[in-house]
């Protein structure tokens, strides 16, 4: 019993939150906002605010569409964890009516507008021009 008591209280599992969860009432964003670092810039909020309230779903916004009409020249790497389970997000969700290279188009795209002021000024604060 002390056992039970000790694993999980070690492995940080909210069970009040998974209780939630399956009752169909998670309190995600409430937990999310516990987590957030007082630091984070308020534009990043912002933007993940507004992109919440034009209530763009996530098949809408990832798995719906894409502009790409072939696979492409290039190759690109990633962990088998993360290929297997885009593939069963496209599989089942997707109805596998999307290739694996539009969804990861999609994502890439959707971070890159979400963190392009964030990615430019970065960039623009460590690049030195020569002369």
């Amino acid at each position: 019993m002390e056992n039970d008591k000790k694993n999980t209280e070690d492995n940080g599992i909210d069970e009040q939150y998974l209780m939630s969860i399956m009752a169909g009432s998670a309190k995600k964003e409430l937990k999310n906002q516990e987590l957030e670092p007082a630091g984070e810039k308020p534009m990043i909020r912002q933007k993940m605010k507004n992109k919440k309230s034009s209530e763009v779903s996530y098949v809408e916004q990832f798995l719906s569409h894409h502009s790409m009409n072939k696979r492409g020249d290039k190759s690109i790497y990633i962990r088998a964890e993360y290929h297997e389970r885009l593939s069963r997000i496209i599989q089942t969700i997707a109805d596998d009516q999307i290739p694996l290279y539009a969804y990861l188009d999609n994502i890439l795209a959707h971070h890159f507008e979400m963190f392009e002021k964030e990615i430019t000024d970065d960039f623009n604060n460590k690049y030195r021009p020569i002369f």
